[in-house]
């Protein structure tokens, strides 16, 4: 096992074309570190870097104690794995798993254990002899995750290796490859654009926005301090609400009402964004001052059992920044979508779930509010 160190790291293709500015962070012996971001941030072309697929045109990596700026992908002591499986198809499982050992000249009692060791903690051993077409998804994703095993590299490399999976199998695998790590405790680098995934696997998650690092922390930690409107914005599901507005005289004033700021915030006289996640709304036992909560005409009401998504609309134009419009291209949308109002979701207590219809006053856990400039994006 071994370290991966980032020391500003940059890529740029010819033409001029940037992909990578300036990285540098470093994933710890033994840690599993997951890449998120929007597609097309940069997070493939880090980890294609580091494996020697992509030439590194600014600064240094490292894995170990050796820079491998100019070592051949053959030499790095790593093993991908990739979301299209890439198993030759005329071969047997335990031949696909066995292929890399075998050009580098290992024994056959060296090839028959690692094999083996690989495929029972993979629960693969009785698929050994079939051909890839005669298994499952979940089970060619497995094979592919034993044919790196067997290798024993200093480190992973995951490109998104569960995207191809169904829903279902995804979670399964998700947790799989948790346990996984646990047993190995192999150094992994984990590239994907679901941040449940990023937030379930990770010891830290790197959130990659245009080629920068914008943060990297435990995932609690990304959670509860996001570094800028754009992180706190691309973690959590539902994604946080964003209000415009301006502090003072210890309340936040959105225009349609206020609400109370439990500690300093140093907006000066400019205006800020405000963001609350969903779950920090809540249902009131009885009935709340306007200045408590929010006033919300309940639109739909999603049940889910374990929690129930109320939607509603407040009665302000929706504040729309370059971080927010970027989280909405990633979602697939556009400035156009939000309309006239600001919508909001609040995650509640299925049992206190409003109707659709209702009027009432929202409670809001104000301590857990976000505040970030309006104009740079950064937290405040």
């Amino acid at each position: 096992m071994a370290e991966i160190h980032f020391d500003g790291v940059g890529k740029i293709y010819p033409g001029g074309t940037r992909a990578i500015t300036d990285v540098s962070f470093e994933i710890h012996d033994g840690e599993f570190v997951v890449l998120v971001g929007p597609s097309g941030c940069g997070k493939s072309t880090l980890l294609r870097m580091v494996a020697g697929l992509e030439e590194i045109t600014e600064g240094e990596i490292r894995i170990g104690d050796r820079v491998v700026n100019d070592v051949p992908p053959k030499d790095r002591d790593i093993a991908m794995v990739f979301q299209n499986y890439a198993l030759y198809p005329h071969m047997t499982v335990y031949d696909n798993m066995a292929f890399g050992l075998k050009l580098r000249k290992f024994s056959k009692d060296e090839i028959e254990r690692r094999v083996q060791e690989a495929a029972r903690v993979l629960e693969i051993t009785e698929y050994l002899q079939r051909k890839p077409k005669a298994l499952s998804g979940g089970q060619r994703q497995r094979v592919a995750m034993g044919r790196a095993i067997v290798r024993e590299p200093s480190a992973f490399l995951m490109d998104e290796p569960l995207s191809n999976l169904d829903a279902k199998l995804r979670v399964q695998m998700r947790s799989e490859l948790g346990l996984l790590h646990a047993r190995l405790k192999t150094t992994t680098m984990y590239v994907t654009h679901d941040q449940v995934e990023a937030m379930t696997l990770g010891d830290r998650v790197a959130v990659i926005r245009k080629g920068v690092l914008q943060q990297v922390d435990a995932p609690q930690e990304l959670y509860k301090n996001p570094a800028n409107l754009f992180v706190a914005g691309f973690i959590g599901s539902p994604a946080m609400n964003f209000i415009g507005g301006s502090v003072s005289g210890g309340h936040f004033d959105y225009g349609a009402g206020k609400l109370p700021v439990t500690r300093d915030i140093a907006a000066g006289s400019g205006r800020v964004v405000a963001g609350i996640r969903p779950e920090h709304f809540f249902v009131p036992e009885g009935e709340l001052h306007p200045d408590q909560g929010m006033e919300a005409e309940v639109g739909l009401v999603e049940q889910l059992g374990s929690d129930a998504l109320v939607h509603f609309e407040i009665d302000v134009a929706p504040v729309l920044t370059p971080d927010i419009r970027e989280l909405l291209e990633d979602a697939g949308e556009d400035a156009s979508s939000l309309g006239e109002k600001t919508k909001m979701v609040a995650r509640v207590d299925p049992l206190a779930a409003p109707r659709p219809g209702d009027r009432m006053v929202l409670g809001v856990e104000s301590d857990k509010m976000h505040f970030f400039s309006e104009d740079t994006g950064e937290v405040i």
